[in-house]
């Protein structure tokens, strides 16, 4: 199993930037956080898990990985019947996305083996191209997949609550978040682990 990689050197940095975000990593510790490597496998997931339960997203996933002999591949998904993708629990319009990104890769549209290659802005960019893939989507793909260091998702929710709860405030702005970002870099995906964390409590 793939973990999201840091260490000391990210949090004593963290900790030294921000007061109140040293006292939330010294309440969790290190968080250990699994990452999917395979980029293609990890956006298929990405797309699946989107505004449904986490509970219902990994039971729709290990369907999907069972059919396709527990790899999920754009080969695979191209290969197999429509019909049979459904029976995994997904809508319509759900397996139309996923053939989309399955046949971008096939026709060499996505290079996903190069992707790593890109900036973070270059991979949105390209990604968001795809049918059903937004700026978020993409956005978790380069930190639990691709263990990006430095992204803090404006369009999170739990970022968003983390924050308020950190920092015991009531609302915070676009700019605002902006300058968190700003504080946190180049280590606001380490920040953002805390955040998540925090926004459960």
């Amino acid at each position: 199993m793939n973990y999201f990689e840091y260490g000391q050197k990210e949090i004593e940095y963290l900790k030294e930037k921000d007061e109140k975000l040293a006292k939330i990593i010294d309440k969790y510790g290190l968080i250990k956080r699994v990452i999917t490597k395979d980029v293609f496998q990890a956006l298929v997931e990405s797309v699946i898990s989107q505004q449904i339960s986490t509970k219902v997203a990994k039971k729709i996933i290990e369907k999907l990985s069972i059919l396709l002999d527990h790899k999920i591949t754009y080969k695979k998904i191209t290969e197999v019947d429509i019909n049979k993708l459904k029976e995994c629990g997904m809508s319509e319009r759900k397996v139309g996305y996923i053939l989309g990104i399955a046949r971008a890769a096939k026709e060499g549209v996505i290079d996903f083996e190069t992707l790593h290659l890109l900036s973070n802005d270059e991979i949105i960019l390209k990604l968001t191209n795809l049918n059903g893939v937004g700026v978020w989507t993409v956005e978790m793909l380069l930190i639990f997949s691709l263990n990006r260091m430095d992204v803090l998702s404006f369009g999170d929710l739990g970022i968003r609550r983390g924050i308020l709860k950190t920092y015991k405030i009531d609302s915070v702005s676009k700019k605002e978040l902006r300058e968190y970002k700003d504080n946190y870099s180049p280590y606001g995906s380490v920040a953002s682990l805390y955040l998540w964390e925090e926004s459960k409590s």
